[in-house]
């Protein structure tokens, strides 16, 4: 398995897209989890849904250098890294961690120890936005070159953490986040050499939602307010500066992995309300109907864990169990 997780990554790095730490619309009513099958499609613009089965299975596992929670999980040149995160003490780290491919090891460090970052590439780059740090949120851009060397080259509108952030194109989007006192609705679009804008607005506030783009959409799906998880699915389409509600989850879920892979978007892991109801689940939405359907189960349940999708394969990083025990597995996920 070991052999497997190094030569699939090198074959699927070029493909990569980005998953880990905004207006109003039509609302679906909730569809039912079902076993995989072909899913109707809608005509249009939205990506059709692929036939195939949605089930993952694991396939190959490896050892980060340490446990980590809420990392930032992203492609920097030909390699996957994880950047940041919170250490078994809860304490954050600044370590750049090379994933993939070979045997995962320290690359370099961020200017600040940080945790719940968005990250995602734009070209050869790694950026990551924002974070939380000893004293806060911080409103940092981060770009991380080849070889892990990590210099600010921006600033975020406001200071924030607990964001994610998805590549379309050659423009990042951070999405929602929490200042300390206020969960954000918005979606905000960045291009390096360009100052951080508005591009949609989340139908509520949010922190912690899983994550993922397809088909020139970002589709959302849980997260919190702080206090109370969420279960809608949301269409964020940047092009029309539109946010809607397409479909619901089983149940309210937070601090959930996003990646997907093909037209599929994969909801991973994650938690209710409480600190102790990690989730084995993995959920396969698809975004031209917002149906859910049951894709397998993690070996663990898992929430706070990184995720990216690497070719036709998710890699799952790190994570934090119900008995509060931070995790060190690196584990590669491919359809059945």
């Amino acid at each position: 398995m070991r052999e497997r997780l190094g030569a699939a990554l090198v074959a699927g790095a070029i493909a990569l897209g980005a998953a880990g730490c905004g207006s109003h619309g039509a609302q679906a009513s909730h569809p039912q989890a079902t076993q995989p099958g072909t899913a109707k499609t809608s005509a249009g613009s939205k990506p059709r849904a692929s036939a195939t089965s949605v089930r993952l299975r694991v396939v190959a596992s490896r050892t980060l250098p340490a446990p980590v929670q809420l990392p930032g999980l992203g492609r920097l040149g030909d390699a996957i890294v994880a950047a940041g995160g919170l250490d078994a003490a809860d304490s954050s780290v600044a370590d750049v961690v090379r994933v993939a491919p070979g045997t995962p090891r320290r690359l370099g460090t961020l200017p600040l120890a940080v945790h719940d970052v968005g990250a995602t590439a734009i070209g050869g780059r790694l950026y990551v936005f924002g974070g939380g740090t000893a004293s806060g949120p911080t409103d940092s851009i981060t770009a991380l070159t080849a070889g892990g060397h990590a210099r600010t080259v921006g600033r975020l509108p406001v200071a924030l953490s607990d964001s994610e952030a998805v590549t379309i194109g050659d423009t990042a989007y951070v999405i929602g986040g929490y200042t300390t006192t206020t969960p954000l609705r918005s979606v905000l679009a960045y291009r390096p050499g360009r100052a951080p804008r508005e591009a949609a607005a989340l139908p509520h506030p949010l922190r912690y939602a899983a994550v993922a783009a397809i088909g020139g959409r970002i589709l959302i799906a849980g997260g919190t307010n702080g206090t109370t998880a969420r279960d809608e699915i949301v269409e964020v389409d940047p092009a029309r500066r539109s946010a809607r509600v397409i479909g619901h989850l089983p149940a309210p879920l937070a601090h959930a992995g996003g990646a997907s892979i093909g037209t599929t978007f994969y909801v991973l892991g994650g938690r209710g309300d409480a600190l102790t109801s990690q989730r084995r689940s993995i959920w396969a939405i698809d975004p031209a109907t917002g149906r859910v359907r049951s894709a397998g189960h993690l070996p663990v349940a898992l929430s706070d864990l990184g995720a990216v999708t690497v070719g036709d394969h998710i890699l799952v990083a790190g994570g934090r169990d119900a008995s509060g025990r931070v995790h060190a597995e690196l584990l590669e996920l491919a359809a059945q």
